[in-house]
């Protein structure tokens, strides 16, 4: 009775030891004596116990790889790179995959930083920050090449991080700040003289429009002036004594301004009305050597016969 026990229990022993599982996305690498086998995926399975034995599990979904890699540029200015590589076992080479590699990161590794220090040192450090796909498509293409042979495939290389050195960090923010300035600058000149130019025309059309104004004023004043004379001819007082008139009034009347406005500076005129009478025949005096010089310049310069050629 123990010895048949015995057997039970051994045989209940080796009939859960011929069976076993593998997960999902993974691969179960099967030797039997210590030779490789087969490959078992996802499910349950059946091996041969104490001859049969899963030697591995392999990982089938995506891994990911970060490489930190410290370089220079072409302007001899030294980087830190981080370089994430995305990797995935092949199903159909998971023997490959475990037996052709002891240590496949160490692998992918040593790949990574022989493409990226054969590439960044022929750009300067603006084209690493612009061109960081070609880095990262040259990286790619040389582990895919080289890893597809030993059952891996590489999804996707990045270029996650680009790490200048602390002091050419702060000369490029010095170098973008002062060009900033500098643009900052240039509208800033640009506004000024944008508002400049608007003051000099707005004070050009002042100063035209109070030009107009002052000419309808002194066209309004000679009518207002021809007016009077003429009212003045029509009760019979002369040309001259109408002038004389007419002068003595506007005199008073300039006087009666100055005098009302009380913050009018100190103004010396004479008040007399002799004074208007010598105002007008100094004015008539100007007036009729002017008319001579004309008649004199007409004489001295006569005008040029037309030219009635056809």
């Amino acid at each position: 009775m123990g010895y048949l026990g015995i057997i039970v229990f051994l045989g209940l022993v080796t009939l859960f030891a011929s069976f076993f599982t593998v997960k999902q996305a993974t691969a179960a690498i099967i030797e039997r004596l210590g030779k490789f086998h087969s490959v078992r995926h996802a499910g349950l399975h059946l091996k041969i116990p104490f001859l049969d034995q899963v030697a591995k599990r392999m990982n089938l979904r995506i891994q990911q790889l970060d490489v930190m890699i410290d370089t220079k540029t072409l302007d001899n200015v030294f980087i830190r790179m981080k370089v994430s590589v995305q990797y995935q076992v092949i199903k159909e080479q998971v023997a490959d995959s475990f037996y052709k590699l002891e240590n496949p990161e160490n692998q992918i590794t040593s790949y990574v930083f022989d493409v990226v220090r054969a590439e960044v040192p022929k750009l300067k450090l603006d084209d690493v920050f612009v061109r960081k796909d070609d880095i990262a498509i040259a990286v790619k293409g040389e582990l895919q090449e080289a890893m597809q042979s030993y059952g891996y495939d590489i999804v996707k290389a990045l270029v996650t991080d680009i790490d200048p050195d602390e002091q050419v960090k702060h000369a490029m923010n010095r170098i973008n700040a002062a060009e900033r300035e500098k643009t900052a600058a240039e509208y800033e000149s640009e506004a000024q003289r944008i508002r400049i130019v608007a003051v000099a025309k707005a004070e050009a059309e002042s100063k035209k429009l109070q030009g107009q104004g002052i000419a309808d004023q002194r066209r309004e004043i000679a009518k207002g002036l021809e007016e009077s004379v003429r009212m003045l001819n029509n009760v019979n007082i002369g040309s001259q004594e109408a002038s004389s008139l007419i002068v003595v009034t506007q005199h008073y009347d300039t006087l009666h301004s100055i005098g009302a406005n009380n913050r009018s500076n100190l103004v010396l005129l004479p008040n007399s009305p002799t004074a208007a009478s010598n105002m007008l025949n100094d004015m008539m005096a100007a007036m009729v050597s002017a008319s001579k010089l004309e008649e004199a310049d007409k004489t001295n310069y006569p005008k040029p016969p037309k030219d009635h050629t056809h």
